[in-house]
């Protein structure tokens, strides 16, 4: 036992810790509930249900987690002001986990819900804080998408409340495509020099009317889709948007060469992740053309829920996934270098969205199969990460520097 508190001190170095090795163990243990009471293995009934819980928790719980663990120690960079540590940060940590756990046991609403509301406030004002100190406005672009995902969140929960499981659903749905714009604007940041660095290669310059342009496409889609405007517009206006935005993401993950990442896992790796997001706005336009002009669509239908589950899946846990790996090394005083068995976890949790995704939608018929091994491929990809990272973030930095 004194053993584990004196390990308390590193894991609350920087946000990172706490939040990549909790968030990640979240994720495996959500998933392990959620396919078991699928299966009829267990009796689960959390706060809103299992289907409501299931979707809640695995953006607001876990991907909420991850982007508060990287937003607070990004801004440290940024700003050059330290970080979040020590007791505040055990607080804002505490303040997720109570809301976890008061979800998953049902506690009453009121407590349920404001637990949960909290926390996304919080990150802000310990995101802003330092911008604004220092008059760093730019990076403060971050804080409207948050507060626009705490709304999102708050429907959620008002909609529950009320009995409309639709609307709830839609709450959660719009933190979800919030994450997409949070997603594409990083991407643009750090894909092209991480690429350069870590291929030992040229790096790409963007092309400022292409990221202009995908940024603008891809941010209509997000305000259509997130506010439910889009179940208002016309079904063609919606399948050429998302076909739009789906060429001209794709455009820009191609010029950044995912084929000279091959050697560097956590290269490879980061670029599948953006590749989900194409994929995604494809697969969605496909749903949309087989409302829309149903003579003209050849392929199989797609359902709204699989071109969401290659967002959720495909896009935002393979990204989480290479970011923690990268990350924790580098702020950990560690050399870019995962460990071996890392390459199969970005290899199981890329196959599980596949598995979720485009091989439900071509075999429905094998659903049921499919849906267990993406869980069986998450809970190896997600295991395997907390075991090998657990000593990197709880240990403190190997050069001796504070973090």
């Amino acid at each position: 036992m004194s053993q584990l508190f004196s390990k308390s001190p590193a894991l609350l170095g920087l946000a990172f810790r706490p939040f990549f090795l909790c968030g990640g163990v979240f994720s495996a243990i959500a998933i392990g509930l959620w396919i078991s009471n699928l299966n009829g293995w267990l009796t689960f009934s959390p706060y809103g249900g299992s289907y409501f819980w299931h979707a809640h928790e695995m953006v607001f719980g876990f991907v909420c987690a991850i982007i508060a663990g990287f937003l607070l120690t990004a801004v440290q960079n940024w700003t050059g002001i330290p970080g979040i540590k020590g007791r505040a940060l055990l607080v804002l940590f505490a303040l997720w986990l109570t809301a976890r756990l008061a979800l998953a046991l049902n506690a009453p609403t009121l407590i349920s819900a404001t637990l949960d509301l909290l926390f996304l406030p919080a990150v802000i004002f310990f995101l802003a804080k330092p911008v604004i100190t220092i008059k760093q406005y730019r990076n403060l672009l971050f804080v409207p998408i948050l507060l626009l995902m705490f709304v999102g969140n708050l429907v959620s929960h008002i909609a529950l409340w009320r009995g409309d499981l639709a609307m709830a659903l839609q709450g959660i749905y719009s933190a979800a495509w919030l994450v997409v714009m949070i997603m594409t604007i990083l991407g643009g940041r750090i894909v092209p020099m991480f690429t350069a660095n870590g291929s030992q290669t040229a790096r790409v310059n963007n092309i400022p009317a292409l990221e202009i342009a995908t940024l603008g496409t891809t941010l209509f889609v997000v305000l259509c889709q997130a506010s439910g405007v889009a179940k208002l517009m016309p079904t063609g206006v919606n399948f050429f948007i998302c076909l739009l935005a789906a060429g001209l993401q794709l455009w820009r993950v191609v010029r950044w060469r995912f084929w000279v990442t091959a050697k560097v896992p956590l290269l490879w790796s980061l670029h599948i992740s953006f590749l989900f997001i194409p994929m995604m706005l494809l697969l969605l336009s496909i749903h949309y053309l087989a409302q829309a002009w149903p003579s003209l669509s050849v392929l199989p239908f797609v359902s709204y829920s699989t071109a969401l589950h290659v967002l959720f899946v495909g896009a935002m846990a393979n990204m989480i996934l290479a970011m923690m790996a990268r990350v924790s090394l580098g702020h950990s005083g560690r050399p870019l270098i995962p460990a071996p068995l890392m390459s199969a976890a970005f290899l199981a949790i890329a196959l599980a969205a596949l598995s979720r995704t485009l091989f439900i939608w071509l075999a429905p018929n094998a659903s049921y199969w499919l849906l267990n091994a993406t869980a069986c491929l998450w809970l190896i990809a997600y295991g395997l990460f907390a075991i090998i990272y657990w000593p990197v973030l709880t240990r403190p930095r190997l050069d001796g520097k504070p973090g």
